[in-house]
């Protein structure tokens, strides 16, 4: 071969120095400084225009302000209403525009003809600007030609004590002076922006000079011709390439020398006389620097034609330069044909016979009894231990577990099934799991890496007459999933190189089936998890109901029943239950879905009825949305939504094709409310009817899927007596032991749909925790109901709430006084929080805003949410309620009130507000 290096003996370095701009130092330099003049080109027009319009910003904020404050000046109401207001507010205004740094401040009446103005003599002319938005009272800035030229005025209204507007004032500059402080500007940033090249040019360029250094001011070309030739002698001639130094380290080897010399993989560096497995006559060879034309040396099994010529030509680097050339006699290829075949039909045999199933298990069994005895006498295959549960292997062989032992007899020495390992390095399935590589132990009886393991066993293992073995990784889409072990006895001979590469296809094969195995052992995990992850992991803190649940999936699987408890402002708690027509993630994740729509859609504190419009509006467009191809939409899906006061004990609920709740009196009678039944949710069209029950304390809501009363064997009607039987004469048994009670009596060991049951049993508030007040719509009402709720929190030794409590409530009475209508009702509770209540007879919804600095409101409800926990609005159908909530320190928290004997009847309720005069 001639010499691979012999194309660059004209690339002298001075050449190569010579190359000016066209070398990549100098194109990279060229295009930096470029580079540069354009971000500081683009910096110094940003900040141009940044500076532009920040000054007509100010101009703008300045005119507003003035204007304004001029207009809340004193005495500008008393001068309007003087016979001659121009006579008192001319001198006025000019003295303010002077001040305020304006060049007009101009007042006018609501017809638009001046008072004022810099100019005497457009007194009594009309005003040029647009005076509609001030005259609604609205403060309105525009650009206008006026008597001044190019103007920026702001127009704001004059308001006398009834908030009527009687003038108008009009402020603002021109925009020549509003541009002459860009002016002034412009040569400070400029200047920056010259700096800022000339210091990155500098930088740029004494990078470029070093850059130049390194590359050696080669051309882009050139430099891709050098990388190519040199990739080329690597990874794609033919023949092997050495280059050993003067020294006798070898500087480099292709791959072709690589394989034919088998050196390891860190050669380079090493010195050529200390390289194992190199025969002595080709060390003294290649350390010798003598030049040598096709002499033929042996290399192990190889005979190899061997070129080699000095390197130091030009004064370039001392050494020498060697080609090799495979030149081995080919084998005899008798009887090679019969064995190809054999191996063929060993692959068929196992495509065929191999991933029959998407069990792990059972696929690793049939990998291991293929083989048998056509290939291996015996076949253990090891798999991660994750891998069996679904999950990504661990990245080294340490919890594997034996899934597959098969062998030409039973009575072998190798491990048993099920047994957990934790390779040693040494080991050959520890190298093959970590390198990805097949390893193969041509010798046992000599070999001694995996006799460490356990020696006893290794001895027993060769005293069977087991002889050799290939370890072979199962590996798929890049992942080591475990080790398949073939190991052969006095029946076959050794195995030997060609047998790793069988092993190793056989291996594939199989690993393609177990992954995808494992990965639906994965995705039925991940639904299942999802399932359970989706439903409450804990019931919410309160102390309106007693709640025991229950939840069991179908025997296929994982379904979409669910059930939620929901807190609620007022001390109130949501119940809702629900269920998804089918099984599997999708329906799972549905349910995940729905289940958050109730949790959003309840903390707008709607009632049943407009939750489940917009629960059932939700599917109507997740069916749309999803099509054919994606998923299967929403195939049916019901839901039970109401809410428990234990104020009032009052109990609202509706229902979109779910079942009705059922009732367990404080008598141990048993009912089934008449609730409006309305449509499943997505089908649209109706509307959904509430209903709305007065309970006993003690009372127990029962709510379920229909997986509990539903059965093949039995109508409906059988599974509600079924239940009616189940808690009856109950009334006083816990909530958990209800719901066990209705399982063990209703449901067979395996369900074979999923079933949701919520068990909830009433509380009601003590009087003693509820003050409430009727507040006439007086504004002088405000302070008496401080006092008040002052001795009622004192009463309830809660009196360091009392300066906020007070704040809130003057804020939410005050707003209910100025901007709503009828009766006024203050209600405050004692419950896990301090809540306060305000009720009017109003359905405007108050938002929070923040008010400018010269505004008189609107600041109240900005005060609530700072000063509470929580705040919030609820429709009622008298009006509304705005609530606010404080948190209580955990020892001013009263105890939850004990649930009520069943014997006992409910307690009678209180006399009923206060009035406050």
């Amino acid at each position: 071969m001639a010499n691979p290096f012999a194309r660059f003996r004209h690339l002298s370095v001075k050449r190569l120095l010579g190359k000016g701009t066209r070398s990549v130092a100098g194109q990279v330099l060229v295009f930096q400084v470029a580079l540069v003049v354009l971000l500081v080109a683009c910096g110094v027009i940003a900040l141009i225009l940044q500076s532009e319009r920040d000054n007509s910003a100010e101009a703008r904020r300045r005119s507003t302000a003035v204007a304004q404050t001029f207009a809340h000046s004193p005495g500008v109401l008393a001068a309007l209403q003087t016979p001659d207001p121009s006579k008192i507010l001319q001198p006025l205004t000019e003295a303010a525009r002077r001040a305020a740094g304006v060049d007009f401040i101009v007042v006018m009446d609501t017809e638009g003809i001046r008072y004022t103005h810099p100019l005497p003599d457009r007194i009594g002319k009309r005003f040029v600007g647009e005076i509609g938005p001030p005259l609604a009272g609205k403060a309105y800035v525009e650009s206008v030609d006026g008597p001044l030229g190019r103007e920026v005025q702001a127009t704001v209204p004059i308001e006398n004590a009834g908030s009527q507007v009687v003038a108008l004032v009009s402020a603002g500059m021109k925009v020549e002076n509003v541009e002459s402080q860009l002016s002034r500007q412009l040569p400070i940033i400029l200047g920056a922006g010259a700096g800022a090249l000339v210091l990155s040019t500098g930088v740029t360029a004494l990078v470029g000079k070093r850059l130049r250094r390194q590359t050696h001011s080669l051309a882009p070309d050139e430099m891709t011709l050098m990388y190519e030739h040199h990739d080329t002698v690597l990874h794609s001639v033919r023949e092997g390439v050495l280059i050993v130094a003067a020294d006798g380290r070898l500087m480099l080897a292709n791959d072709e020398a690589r394989r034919l010399l088998e050196l390891p993989a860190d050669v380079e560096g090493q010195l050529v006389s200390r390289l194992p497995g190199l025969d002595p006559e080709m060390k003294a060879l290649l350390t010798s620097g003598r030049e040598a034309t096709d002499e033929v040396h042996l290399a192990g099994e190889r005979l190899l034609a061997v070129n080699q010529r000095p390197t130091d030509f030009e004064g370039g680097l001392e050494g020498t330069v060697v080609t090799l050339r495979d030149s081995t006699e080919l084998q005899a290829v008798t009887g090679r044909a019969e064995v190809a075949r054999e191996r063929l039909r060993l692959l068929y045999d196992a495509g065929l016979r191999i991933g029959t199933t998407l069990d792990v298990l059972r696929t690793a069994d049939e990998l291991a009894r293929v083989p048998i005895p056509r290939f291996a006498d015996f076949v253990t295959v090891d798999l991660a231990d994750a891998v069996l549960h679904g999950e990504e292997p661990a990245p080294t062989a340490t919890d594997m577990r034996r899934a597959a032992v098969s062998g030409i007899q039973d009575d072998h020495p190798l491990s048993e099934q099920g047994r957990l390992f934790d390779y040693l390095p040494s080991t050959p399935q520890a190298r093959g799991y970590g390198s990805g590589r097949s390893q193969l132990v041509s010798d046992l009886p000599t070999a001694t890496g995996w006799r460490v393991q356990d020696p006893e066993r290794a001895k027993a293992i060769i005293d069977h007459g087991i002889h050799s073995l290939i370890s072979a990784p199962i590996q798929a889409r890049g992942v080591v999933l475990g080790m398949a072990n073939f190991w052969r006895a006095h029946q076959h001979e050794r195995f030997d190189e060609e047998d790793l590469s069988l092993a190793e296809e056989l291996v594939a094969r199989a690993a393609i089936s177990i992954d995808n195995a494992r990965r639906y052992t994965r995705e039925h995990a991940l639904a299942v998890t999802l399932q359970r992850s989706l439903l409450p992991q804990a019931m919410p803190e309160q102390n309106a109901l007693d709640i025991a649940y229950r939840y069991l999936p179908a025997q296929s699987g994982v379904g979409g029943d669910w059930f939620d408890v929901i807190p609620l402002p007022g001390s109130r708690v949501a119940l809702a239950v629900g269920d998804v027509v089918g099984h599997g993630l999708h329906a799972a994740a549905t349910m995940g879905r729905l289940r958050t729509a109730v949790h959003n859609f309840s903390t707008l504190d709607l009632p049943p009825d407009e939750l489940l419009s917009h629960l059932d509006d939700l599917v109507g467009r997740i069916d749309q949305n999803e099509t054919a191809e994606s998923a299967a939409g929403v195939v049916g899906a019901t839901c039970l939504y109401g809410i428990y006061d234990p104020v009032t004990r009052h109990y609202v609920m509706a229902r979109a094709g779910h079942l009705a709740p059922a009732l367990v009196q404080p008598d141990g009678t048993v009912t089934f409310p008449d609730v409006p039944a309305g449509p499943p949710l997505g089908l649209g069209g109706m509307p959904f009817q509430t209903a709305e029950l007065c309970l006993a304390e003690g009372t127990q809501l029962v709510l379920y899927t229909d997986g509990l009363i539903e059965d093949r064997r039995r109508d409906l009607d059988v599974g509600m007596e079924l239940l009616r039987d189940a808690l009856t004469g109950h009334s006083g048994r816990p909530p958990e032991e209800t719901c066990q009670d209705v399982l063990d009596s209703l449901l067979p060991d395996r369900p074979k749909d999923d079933v949701a049951l919520l068990v909830a049993r009433t509380r009601v508030l003590p009087r003693d925790r509820i003050a409430d007040w009727d507040v006439p719509a007086d504004p002088a009402a405000v302070s008496g109901m401080r006092d008040a709720v002052s001795r009622q929190l004192e009463a309830w030794g809660l009196s360091e709430f009392g300066f906020t409590m007070e704040l809130i409530l003057s804020e939410l009475i005050t707003n209910a006084i100025r901007y709503s209508a009828g009766p006024i009702h203050v209600r405050l509770i004692r419950d896990r929080t301090l809540i306060c209540e305000v009720a009017d007879g109003s359905s405007t919804s108050p938002h929070l805003r923040y008010a400018a600095t010269m505004d008189e409101g609107g600041r109240g409800l900005f005060l609530v949410s700072q000063m509470a926990e929580r705040w919030g609005t609820r429709y009622t159908p008298q009006g509304k309620v705005i609530w606010a909530e404080q948190t209580l320190p955990e020892v001013s928290r009263p105890p939850a009130p004990p649930p009520a004997d069943a014997d006992t009847p409910p307690e009678e309720e209180a006399a009923g507000p206060k009035t406050l005069t």
